[in-house]
């Protein structure tokens, strides 16, 4: 109905009933305007820094003694204050928002290796192993051996976590010098719960060959999430870790092909080296 202007007469427009006139407004709002796209997300780089810890990791299970000291420790107090209040400032649903930028991907895995003599330490993981279910340290597991260690924590993990580790593992887990060693991470007490009560279910999945390498852990990993690059809890991460237990690589969320492609060829020139080692 077009507008009708007279002599003497009121402008009559064309009334928008109110949903359209709402989805008008939101669409200006999160647009930027009228036709204009919104802002294009900023490109990812790659990773900038060696991922991990500076102390070389020991097999133990933390005691009342070690947590003393850390309280005695006034550098230690220091860092764990800056952690708490960086958390304090992250609402509860930032992780869940961040996958909406690129898939909570937060960098590219680099073609190459870390140096040896710039990588940093894996911390030491503890879980119940899935066939045995007696506890195990992943410092034991990796010490003298090539490692891909992947950290799952949810289902979008476990597929992010496939797409880096297929052609890897059926290239390479045949090799005695090779293994990957899967972590079940729940710091939540009632996850953790309710994944001790599936394990029967959880093993079913899981090759059997896999399951002495398969860790079922509520370790409290918050003070070690950032220098492992783990800063969003619901995607996948995968680390390469060499025979001294230090990080060569790491990958995180959706797997891009030259990341795979890179994953494997880095394993295989660690377990080469190591080969090589080994026999001289």
């Amino acid at each position: 109905m077009s507008a009708v202007v007279g002599a003497g007469s009121r402008c009559r427009l064309p009334l928008r009933p109110f949903g359209q006139q709402l989805a008008a407004r939101r669409w200006r709002s999160t647009s930027g305007g009228e036709g204009t796209s919104g802002p294009a997300e900023t490109p990812l780089s790659l990773l900038q820094r060696p991922l991990g810890v500076r102390e070389r990791p020991q097999a133990h299970t933390k005691t009342w003694e070690d947590t003393r000291k850390e309280l005695m420790d006034e550098e230690a107090r220091l860092r764990q204050r800056e952690h708490l209040l960086k958390e304090a400032t992250k609402g509860y649903f930032t992780d869940l928002n961040a996958t909406r930028r690129h898939g909570g991907k937060s960098w590219i895995a680099p073609n190459v290796m870390i140096r040896e003599d710039k990588a940093l330490y894996f911390p030491n993981v503890t879980g119940s192993r899935l066939d045995t279910r007696e506890e195990a340290h992943t410092t034991d597991m990796c010490q003298g051996r090539v490692s891909v260690i992947a950290m799952l924590s949810t289902r979008m993990s476990e597929v992010h976590v496939k797409g880096f580790v297929a052609p890897t593992n059926a290239r390479y887990l045949s090799n005695s010098r090779y293994q990957y060693i899967q972590i079940n991470l729940q710091e939540n007490l009632l996850k953790s719960w309710l994944v001790s009560l599936f394990l029967t279910s959880i093993a079913r999945s899981v090759p059997r060959e896999l399951h002495p390498t398969y860790l079922v852990s509520s370790q409290n990993v918050e003070y070690v999430r950032e220098p492992l690059g783990m800063t969003n809890k619901h995607v996948g991460y995968v680390y390469l870790v060499d025979e001294n237990l230090k990080v060569r690589w790491a990958g995180c969320a959706d797997a891009k092909v030259e990341e795979t492609r890179a994953l494997e060829q880095c394993t295989g020139v660690l377990i080469n080296r190591l080969q090589k080692k080994n026999k001289s």
